[in-house]
């Protein structure tokens, strides 16, 4: 039988802490699992099953969502399939379902691309490719947005992951976001406004222990070192898993659903607490606001790139 998500595209790498494998998916160039020796990294999910609450999908040419798929461009009115009817909101880009073709690959690494052609709300042409590569402290993720069309095409760039220390209590780990401000949004979770996060239950700098957290919710100003910005999660043990976002990542979104799909150790399914840390170039919203979004050129490209960083794990 075919996977649900196509092609499944199986990295494997000898690293210092151990044998790592990645498994990454033909439908929305996914991340389905991530494993160091026998600890997975991310949520995983079965090859029989759709990516559950977006789980390692790419999002692009945006991320989080624009209110009622309307945004307006020289004054004239664009509207995009609302592909999040329940808030009558465009949700997550337009390669989400998407198959992406096999344009290389190494035992180690893989690159995958996708067209985004001239469609309702959206009367532009990009290739997009995306690069994942095990290296030896994680997973490097590469995406290059090239515009072939004709005119100035908007852009942002995020994705999806769950991260998780698989024989540690996801509730136990402690999160760590390096971000300054929220976003503040209305019941429908569009954007209202900016806050910062000081004195707040938003502030996230110094780590919160995930049990504690009820998030959907995204974050700006994203505090930029040497070129990355960078959030955590971290064990008891002092074991991590640092999710890092080059200079174009300056905006987060952070989720916490108690209804995850997780797996048991005898590999049953289970609903059960997840924590998403999404990269994100842009918020919510940004064709209408501007924030983060990003103009190509005819025949421009732009490359972003983030990944997954482990610490404290040993072979």
């Amino acid at each position: 039988m075919r996977a649900a998500t196509g092609t499944q595209h199986e990295l494997t790498a000898l690293t210092p802490s151990g044998p790592a494998t990645a498994i990454i998916t033909e439908v929305a160039a996914g991340i389905r699992s991530y494993t160091l020796g026998d600890i997975d990294l991310v949520e995983p999910f079965p090859a029989e099953a759709q990516p559950p609450m977006g789980a390692g999908i790419v999002l692009v040419p945006w991320p989080n969502r624009i209110r009622d798929g309307v945004w307006t461009q020289n004054g004239v009115r664009r509207q995009l399939a609302l592909t999040e009817p329940v808030r009558s909101n465009a949700i997550h880009g337009l390669l989400r379902f998407a198959p992406y073709r096999l344009v290389s690959r190494t035992a180690a690494s893989v690159t995958l691309g996708a067209p985004v052609f001239p469609q309702s709300g959206y009367p532009f042409q990009l290739d997009t490719e995306v690069t994942y590569e095990l290296v030896d402290d994680g997973l490097s993720v590469t995406h290059t947005l090239h515009n072939v069309g004709h005119t100035d095409a908007p852009v942002a760039v995020g994705s999806h992951p769950y991260l998780k220390i698989g024989d540690v209590p996801t509730g136990d780990l402690v999160l760590r976001v390096a971000a300054d401000t929220h976003i503040d949004v209305d019941e429908r979770l569009n954007p209202v406004g900016e806050s910062p996060v000081d004195g707040t239950a938003f502030d996230l700098r110094q780590g919160v222990r995930v049990d504690e957290l009820t998030l959907d919710d995204g974050f700006g100003g994203v505090r930029v070192g040497d070129g990355r910005g960078e959030h955590s999660l971290t064990a008891p043990d002092g074991r991590s898993l640092t999710l890092w976002g080059d200079e174009n990542m300056r905006f987060a979104q952070v989720f916490t659903p108690r209804i995850f799909p997780t797996r048991t150790h005898d590999g049953a399914p289970v609903a059960g607490l997840a924590v998403a840390i999404e990269p994100m170039t842009a918020p919510a919203d940004a064709f209408n606001s501007g924030a983060g979004l990003r103009w190509l050129a005819p025949d421009e490209s732009w490359v972003v790139r983030w990944g997954i960083r482990h610490a404290g794990f040993t072979a």
